[in-house]
């Protein structure tokens, strides 16, 4: 195998790779031999059709599965004959044809930049702590006491903490919005679910009652046509229902699937849930601290633009699904205002993984193993759970990477210059809220 490598930028390599045709022949020909053993064919015997029908029947398909697998191959052989390491997967060029005895094909690939020693040691880093109380189960249960409370309607005027059906109809500068009927809502008096003015204008209204408000909508609002419009608003209560709230007793413990061990069980298990969710939060706001200071530390490097760009482009991807999610089908992101974000995220992923390669930092198994477990027991069937990553290569990628790089976090926030500070878990939740 001939290998020769051009640089065609800062970080991007032409890679060609030459190699004996009797290489790409020979796996064809073995692919072929092992397929008409088991192939199964109208009008002949198993094991017994000729050579020169399967050639014509799969020869096309098995020469091209043949020559992607032969390129995976000696492309890993070549970087590292080489000593490269590309940023992402290659773009392949080549006729899949024999010429004069050589298959030939071209590689174009972004490599990782060379960055010199990163000393951690300089970074300032304040590591957040935080404790679950028993106030923070008190007010979990009061969440799910309102989670699954019921709603009985009542002749009265609608009041904080009601449920408030309501039809409504806006008058803009582009018309009436519907252009006909009327557009049947509902929101929980204080929830903020509606815009403030609506919410206001419905506290004293009771069923049959109308009122006009004046309502500046905001220019991402979910419904495309009153989106940045100033409108007039005819609001009418259909219903006014009050909040029932559940009492704490067996049967609303049984309900979560607790069927043994009482309050002093189901106060445990919504310990375990907040604790779960408070190392997640806490771990995403150290990872957010130590990744901003790295990038603003080393961020003057060049980072591979494809990397960037596929970053930008999947940012826009998942911008476009929360549109839709919110009722915005026909929102269009383009990737544009991304890439500043994408080039952040790139820069901080490259630099965690320069630090492990620097430091040796391994792939800790009993951590991805706790991980795991911490993952399936939100389920209802934690085992299928496990079994389900351990058979699914990319979501056991996925994982193992996630934990890799929060050892890589812990590494960084131990050798940096790191003080504490103790907040309480609503701060903390707080603020990763705030964040989301």
């Amino acid at each position: 195998m001939q290998v020769s490598v051009e640089n065609v930028g800062t970080l991007e390599r032409k890679l060609t790779v030459s190699l004996p045709a009797d290489r790409l022949e020979n796996q064809v020909q073995s692919r072929l031999k092992e397929l008409s053993r088991s192939v199964r064919l109208k009008g002949f015997r198993p094991g017994k059709v000729p050579a020169k029908v399967i050639e014509q029947r799969y020869g096309q398909q098995v020469r091209s599965e043949a020559m992607g697998e032969l390129i995976r191959e000696t492309f890993n052989e070549a970087v590292e004959q080489e000593k490269l390491r590309p940023a992402m997967a290659p773009s392949i060029e080549t006729t899949g044809q024999p010429s004069e005895g050589e298959i030939r094909y071209t590689a174009t690939f972004e490599v990782m930049p060379e960055i010199g020693p990163i000393d951690v040691s300089s970074l300032d880093i304040t590591r957040p702590m935080a404790e679950v109380s028993e106030a923070d189960v008190d007010e979990m249960i009061e969440t799910l006491r309102s989670q699954r409370r019921s709603w009985t309607p009542v002749e009265r005027a609608a009041a904080e903490g009601d449920l408030v059906m309501f039809e409504s109809v806006a008058e803009t500068g582009q018309g009436r919005i519907p252009k006909e009927g009327a557009e049947r809502s509902g929101c929980i008096i204080g929830s903020n679910a509606v815009l403030a003015d609506v919410e206001q204008a419905l506290v004293g209204l009771a069923a049959g009652e109308s009122k006009t408000v004046e309502v500046s909508f905001p220019a991402d609002y979910r419904a495309p046509a009153l989106a940045g419009q100033a409108a007039k608003m005819e609001l009418k209560v259909v219903r006014v229902s009050e909040a029932t709230m559940p009492e704490v007793d067996e049967a609303f413990i049984q309900s979560f699937g607790i069927t043994e061990g009482g309050m002093e069980r189901f106060r445990k298990e919504v310990r375990a849930n907040l604790e779960r969710e408070l190392r997640g939060a806490l771990m995403m706001r150290l990872k957010g601290q130590v990744a901003d200071k790295l990038v603003a530390a080393y961020g003057d490097i060049e980072f591979p633009g494809r990397m960037i760009e596929a970053e930008a482009r999947a940012m826009a991807r998942q911008a476009e699904q929360q549109a839709r999610q919110q009722g915005r089908g026909d929102a269009s992101v383009s990737p544009d205002g991304f890439r500043e974000a994408a080039r952040k995220r790139v820069a901080a992923a490259v630099l965690l993984g320069e630090v492990a390669r620097q430091n040796g930092i391994r792939l800790d198994s009993n951590r991805v193993a706790e991980t795991l477990a911490t993952i399936a027991s939100t389920y209802e069937e934690p085992d299928q759970v496990v079994e389900l990553y351990r058979n699914d290569p990319q979501l056991m990628s996925g994982l193992q990477s996630r934990v890799l790089e929060d050892q890589v976090i812990d590494w960084i926030a131990e050798h940096a210059r790191h003080s504490d500070v103790t907040l309480s878990f609503a701060e903390v939740m707080r603020a990763q809220g705030g964040a989301a």
